[in-house]
């Protein structure tokens, strides 16, 4: 039997990047973030490049991925790099209240015109996009919206809530993933469905540390977590659990000061708040992976990311897509 391999190996191998001039096929990489999505894709083998609004970001992006990362405050008339075959994103969905005039894709606030105005001018041979899996249930009139505009564009659309702790992220993180192709896609198949990593193989050493900067909850706090997790019916204390995958990092529970927020319980019973790299590993993000700006900056940058590793085992799928696709779409390359 194969043994499996450690948790810092194993995030270490899969996530090399190849020498720039060994990277093929151009995306774009919009509403980047710190560069989840684009790490997993450049440990693939593609060459990106970001669009992102917060500087932090863009410096965190360029400084780990020696890629573009133009600092820019979207929106459907951006113009963005020519002869790119794929477009990934996160966009960000602001909720369509009343209040907020409920006007679904002709709101430019919002990131999905932005996403959409991209694909239409650039063409892409497939285009990927993530967000909260509520966007199913709660925001599902304008989800469906989103897919028929795809699909006005003549691309069939696709999509699956995928949960990273399937992939080898020490996390249970439920995402909706949603495609955008010409026919021929196919999902990546779960690679750790009977042998998930657990938040104590990726925390190691550090989840018993004692820094000098260490952050500990004050007995008001732990007084407070605890009537939040009696009003919440919680059985078990939501501590970070070393023998089991995390609960889903976010960046209210890295660093809001609230009930939710993920938690180390040390030997002699103090807890204390997790660490920048600690938040960092549980997202499947290597140790030289290093973050630009202040703390609370980088706790947003990780939270907001796509888990490097769950973006590797689509970027693999993408590059499937891409080979075994022969009706492919020459990416546009000038526009009148």
């Amino acid at each position: 039997m194969k043994c499996k391999l450690s948790y810092l190996d194993f995030i270490e191998a899969e996530l090399q990047l190849p020498p720039p001039e060994n990277r093929e096929d151009l995306v774009i990489d919009l509403f980047a973030g710190c560069g989840g999505l684009a790490l997993g894709f450049e440990a693939a083998g593609f060459k990106t490049i970001g669009y992102e609004l917060l500087e932090d970001a863009c410096k965190t992006y360029r400084h780990n991925l020696h890629s573009l990362c133009d600092r820019v405050n979207l929106s459907p008339s951006s113009d963005l790099v020519d002869c790119a075959t794929v477009i990934i994103g996160g966009p960000p969905c602001q909720p369509f209240s009343v209040g907020g005039c409920q006007l679904g894709l002709k709101d430019s606030r919002d990131g999905f015109p932005t996403f959409i105005s991209a694909v239409r001018r650039y063409r892409p041979q497939l285009a990927l996009f993530e967000n909260v899996r509520g966007m199913l249930f709660r925001n599902k009139e304008y989800f469906e919206e989103i897919v028929l505009a795809l699909q006005e564009l003549n691309y069939i659309v696709e999509w699956q809530i995928l949960n990273a702790v399937d992939y080898g992220v020490p996390q249970k993180r439920e995402r909706l993933f949603c495609v955008a192709h010409k026919g021929g896609w196919r999902w990546p198949e779960k690679t750790h469905l009977y042998s998930q990593y657990t938040a104590g193989d990726a925390l190691g050493e550090l989840a018993n540390l004692v820094s000098p900067n260490s952050r500990f909850l004050t007995p008001s706090m732990d007084e407070y977590i605890k009537k939040y997790e009696i009003a919440s019916k919680c059985i078990k204390p939501r501590d970070v659990h070393l023998e089991i995958p995390s609960r889903t990092v976010t960046c209210r529970n890295l660093c809001g000061a609230t009930g939710d927020m993920l938690r180390i319980r040390l030997p002699d019973g103090r807890r204390r708040r997790l660490t920048v790299r600690e938040g960092a590993r549980l997202q499947s993000f290597p140790d030289w992976f290093e973050f630009q700006g202040s703390e609370n900056s980088q706790f947003n940058q990780i939270g907001n990311a796509v888990p490097p590793i769950l973006a590797k085992a689509l970027a693999r799928s993408v590059k499937e897509y891409l080979n075994g696709n022969n009706q492919k779409l020459e990416p546009i390359c000038s526009r009148s």
